[in-house]
């Protein structure tokens, strides 16, 4: 399993992107569609049309990175539906990397869990 720090944060495109893009044009998406600043550390994923190709963009302190991968048979699917108009969407570590097995998350469903409060205080 991918195993990322609590601080980075994983955000997947909404809409189908153009994977012959490269740093630039990646980093120029991040700007456009999630209105976010490529350079923060955070994980930015796209997919192609026919999802069966992803690109990872992200910053590591020297340079930009791009992870990529293409199937060799199926899709990869993002286990949640998007909201009407949305650009882009949160998801875990483990749900990334759940989706870049190939495994269809549609169906799965997810237990509540505690989560520490906005404000990163907790009642004693």
């Amino acid at each position: 399993m991918m195993m990322l720090p609590p601080s980075v944060r994983v955000y997947v495109a909404a809409e189908p992107t153009d994977l012959r893009k490269g740093f630039d044009g990646l980093s120029a998406q991040v700007m456009a569609r999630f209105q976010a600043d490529p350079r923060t550390g955070h994980l930015f994923v796209f997919l192609n049309r026919r999802a069966d190709q992803v690109r990872i963009l992200f910053w590591d302190r020297t340079g930009y990175c791009i992870v990529a991968k293409r199937l060799a048979q199926g899709r990869f699917h993002l286990g949640r539906k998007l909201s009407a108009g949305a650009t882009h969407v949160e998801v875990e570590a483990a749900e990334l990397a759940l989706m870049l097995e190939g495994l269809d998350l549609s169906a799965a469903v997810q237990r509540k869990r505690w989560r520490l409060p906005a404000g990163g205080k907790h009642s004693a």
